[in-house]
């Protein structure tokens, strides 16, 4: 009898240790603000989400995400009613922000190896996976890079700073 728990106690020992190994892992986990966002389609190195952008990228230890990212300069809308902007509103609300959520992967090394989105306020994205082929993050201490490839070969480079 007293065999079961010393086996008990050693398996729970075991698995806290593995989870504790793979939390520490992980460079990724936790939370990030946007710092800069600067896109470049045909050469042109512009800012993103504008002069002032405003997000934040988070990963969960049970491998979810979620990233907000806009620009802090989107002006309000007149209607101060979410669902009644105008077209022009509307249009530039969505041409300067995105958000989406979802999980992802890292690799044995503890770096991000892809995500898959399962919801997005762009609805093309919903389903989509991307390895590292489309997306790297890399971490340098508190740092982060995001490098990103549209489909048209458009790249986007964010600059995070880890939450603390």
């Amino acid at each position: 009898m007293s065999i079961r728990p010393a086996i008990l106690a050693l398996a729970v020992s075991i698995s806290s240790s593995a989870f504790a190994q793979t939390a520490t892992e992980n460079q990724i986990v936790g939370t990030w603000r946007m710092m800069s966002a600067t896109i470049d389609p045909g050469g042109k190195n512009i800012a993103a989400y504008g002069e002032k952008p405003n997000g934040l990228l988070v990963f969960t230890p049970d491998m979810h995400f979620v990233e907000v990212l806009t620009d802090a300069e989107i002006p309000p809308f007149a209607s101060n009613v979410r669902g009644e902007g105008t077209d022009d509103e509307n249009r530039t609300a969505m041409a300067r922000s995105i958000g989406f959520f979802g999980t992802y992967t890292v690799d044995e090394k503890g770096e991000f190896s892809g995500n898959r989105v399962e919801g997005s306020t762009f609805p093309n994205w919903i389903g989509s996976a991307r390895t590292r082929d489309d997306l790297t993050l890399v971490v340098d201490g508190d740092r982060m890079t995001e490098n990103f490839r549209r489909p048209d070969g458009t790249r986007i480079r964010i600059e995070f700073q880890r939450v603390k």
